[in-house]
Formats: C-alpha cells, sequence, structure tokens
C-alpha cells in the first residue's frame, strides 16, 4: 500500500500547481504530512501540520469549539471540518486538510474502530472558506493482531485524506 500512497501524494503535489495545503491530524499523528513530505517537490505545496491527537490541543491550537469537543468527543464530522479550517487559516493555505478518528484498539466517544472523519476545506484570496466537504469512512481491517490493525486504518486514512484533496484539484 506505500507505493500506492506514495503515488497519490505525488499526484496531489503536481496537481496543487502553484498552490498550498496544510494538514491537521489527529488519528495519523503526522502520517499524513509526512506522506506529503517524502515526495520531492513537497516544499512547493505544503505550508506544514499541526498534529493535535489530545482534545484540548484541537481547541486551542486549530480553533475547535470547547463546547462541541466535550459534547460528542473528537470524532465528529464538524469537528474533522473546524480542523481543517483551523490550520489552513494558522499556516495560511489555500487548502487545509484534516483527518480525526478511531485507530483502536479501543472504541472512542462512542465510535467503533476503524471510524474516520475526513475533511477537506478550500478558502479564497482573502481567507473565507469557499468550498469544503467531509467524509466518514468506515474502515474494517482485516488484520487481528491490534497493532497491524491500527496501521492499516492509518494508512487508509492518509489514502483517503489525499483523494479527498485530488477532488478538489
Amino acid at each position: 500500500m506505500k507505493t500506492d500512497i506514495d503515488s497519490l501524494a505525488l499526484t496531489v503535489i503536481l496537481a496543487m500547481q502553484g498552490r498550498s495545503v496544510a494538514t491537521a491530524e489527529s488519528v495519523t499523528g503526522g502520517q499524513l504530512g509526512s506522506t506529503i513530505t517524502s515526495i520531492p517537490g513537497a516544499s512547493k505545496i505544503y505550508r506544514g501540520g499541526v498534529i493535535a491527537y489530545a482534545s484540548d490541543l484541537k481547541a486551542t491550537l486549530l480553533g475547535v469549539s470547547e463546547t462541541l469537543l466535550s459534547e460528542g468527543g473528537a470524532v465528529q464530522a464538524q469537528v474533522a471540518l473546524d480542523m481543517a479550517t483551523g490550520v489552513a487559516q494558522r499556516l495560511d493555505a489555500e487548502f487545509g486538510l484534516a483527518v480525526t478518528g478511531v485507530a483502536g484498539p479501543d472504541s472512542q466517544d462512542g465510535h467503533l474502530l476503524g471510524t474516520v472523519f475526513v475533511a477537506c476545506i478550500q478558502r479564497d484570496e482573502q481567507g473565507s472558506v469557499i468550498d469544503s466537504v467531509v467524509e466518514q469512512l468506515h474502515l474494517f481491517p482485516e488484520l487481528t493482531d491490534p497493532r497491524a490493525a491500527r496501521d492499516q486504518i492509518r494508512e487508509e486514512t492518509v489514502a483517503a485524506a489525499l483523494e479527498l484533496l485530488l477532488t478538489f484539484l
């Protein structure tokens, strides 16, 4: 799967054509940004990323509503959307790409293992959000080893995020 993800990342970099992206990650713990930056030429499009694994950091670093987080937890569509918006604003990028979800081994906030939200937003030159989309994924790892299942969920999440960004390009 690594080759497929690298191919997706290369396609994103080529398709960006001078536009910029920033990432906000929870469930992937930096893997999305790492995948993008592993491709030569990434510095032309990648502004940076925020790894906000803890919910309080989603609020303080990305502007996610503390009320939203306390009432519904970190695994919800609006959290992913707010993360994408917050990272694009704070890192001054045209696109914000965010992921939040459950990689296991246990459920979280009432969501089962493999529940992931991926969000992408696009801003105009004035910084206003002009387009956005959030996708909910239900990933079912085929592996019984909890660590391997976790890795599979994270890889599939990175691939889904890159594919989502491509739909904007």
